[in-house]
C-alpha cells in the first residue's frame, strides 16, 4: 500500500491489482509469460514501480517501472528446492528476500538498487534450520523490515524460530518462537512489529483454522521472549498489522479479530475469509485481500 489512493495486490494465476482512487476500481495485470505463477509477495513504490516475487520453483522476481504495462526479470533460480516466502524493503533501494531452506540454510537475497539486481547473502546466516523448518508464504509477511537494517524473519513448521539482523542481513541472532509446531501446516504465519522493541506473531495451524490453540504470541524485547496474550484470536491467522500502538488487526481464512490494547485482548468483527490485511505506512486506508479477488476496505471510527 502507497497511499490512501495507490495500492497494488498480487495473487494466483499470475495475478496483480491496482487502484489509483483509494479501491474504487481496479486495473488488473498478468506479466507476460508468467501467468501460471503464485504471486505470492508485492512491494510498491508508487503507481509506476512494483516488485513482486512467485511461490514455488522456478522462483522469480520481476519489475515494473511503467505501472505494469511491462515487467523486467530480475532474478530466476531453478533449483528444484527454491521456494521464497516473503520480501520487505528498508527504504526505496534496499531490500530483502527469504526463502526455504536448501541444504538445512535459509536463501536469503539482497537488493540495493531498488530490485534491479539480487545477490545471494545465505552465508550470512551461518545457523543451520531444523529438519522440516521453514517459512510459510501465506501473506508475504513472515517478514518485516523496520528502518536502520533491522529485520526479522519467523519460521515454522516442525520448529519455529524468530531470526533477527539490526545491519541489514550482515549478521544474524535466532530466538525461540513457542507458537504452536510440529507439523507441516503449524508456526507463525505472519508477524509485525510497531517498533524495535513491540511485536505479534500470529498464525497456527491452516488446516484447522478454527482452533485457536496458542495461535499467537507478543514480545516487548524485540523478538527474544513471546508471551501469549490475556485472550487470542479465534482461529488460524495468516496476516496481522498494527494500526498504530494500541490497535491491530489480524486475519485469516476463518474470519478477523481486532485488538485495542496492543493485543492484549482480541475481539472478532468478521468472519469472512481472507488472508492477508495492511495498512498505508501514511494515511488510514487499512485493506484485507482473500480469495477470488475478495479485497475490502476496513473502515475506521
Amino acid at each position: 500500500m502507497v497511499s490512501d489512493k495507490i495500492t497494488w495486490v498480487s495473487g494466483s494465476n499470475g495475478s496483480v491489482g491496482k487502484t489509483l482512487d483509494g479501491g474504487a476500481t481496479w486495473q488488473w495485470i498478468k506479466p507476460k509469460g508468467y501467468e501460471k505463477l503464485d504471486f505470492r509477495d508485492i512491494e510498491a513504490f508508487d503507481d509506476r514501480q512494483a516488485i513482486i516475487v512467485n511461490a514455488g520453483s522456478p522462483a522469480y522476481i520481476l519489475k515494473t517501472i511503467d505501472g505494469g504495462t511491462t515487467w523486467t526479470e530480475t532474478y530466476k533460480n531453478t533449483d528444484t528446492a527454491i521456494f521464497l516466502d516473503g520480501m520487505g524493503f528498508w527504504d526505496k533501494n534496499k531490500g530483502i528476500i527469504f526463502g526455504d531452506p536448501i541444504n538445512n540454510k535459509m536463501q536469503l537475497l539482497k537488493t540495493v538498487d531498488a530490485g534491479k539486481s539480487w545477490v545471494d547473502i545465505s552465508e550470512h546466516l551461518k545457523l543451520p534450520l531444523a529438519k522440516g523448518e521453514a517459512g510459510f508464504a501465506a501473506s508475504g509477511t513472515t517478514i518485516k523490515t523496520l528502518s536502520g537494517g533491522k529485520v526479522w524473519i519467523a519460521t515454522g513448521g516442525m520448529a519455529s524460530n524468530i531470526y533477527f539482523s539490526s545491519d541489514y542481513g550482515l549478521n544474524w541472532q535466532v530466538f525461540k518462537c513457542p507458537i504452536w509446531q510440529g507439523e507441516n501446516s503449524t508456526g507463525p504465519f505472519s508477524i509485525d512489529f510497531y517498533d524495535a522493541k513491540n511485536g505479534v506473531a500470529v498464525g497456527g495451524n491452516y488446516v484447522k483454522d478454527k482452533d485457536n490453540s496458542n495461535n499467537i504470541l507478543l514480545t516487548s524485547d524485540g523478538g527474544k521472549t513471546w508471551q501469549k496474550p490475556i485472550s487470542p484470536v479465534l482461529g488460524y491467522r495468516s496476516g496481522v498489522t498494527y494500526i498504530n500502538a494500541k490497535t491491530l488487526i489480524a486475519t485469516g481464512t476463518s474470519g478477523t479479530d481486532i485488538s485495542v490494547d496492543g493485543g492484549k485482548t482480541w475481539k472478532a468483527i468478521s468472519n469472512i475469509s481472507f488472508n492477508a490485511v495492511q495498512k498505508v505506512k501514511k494515511g488510514r486506508q487499512v485493506l484485507v485481500a482473500g480469495n477470488k479477488g475478495f479485497i475490502y476496505q476496513v473502515k475506521q471510527k
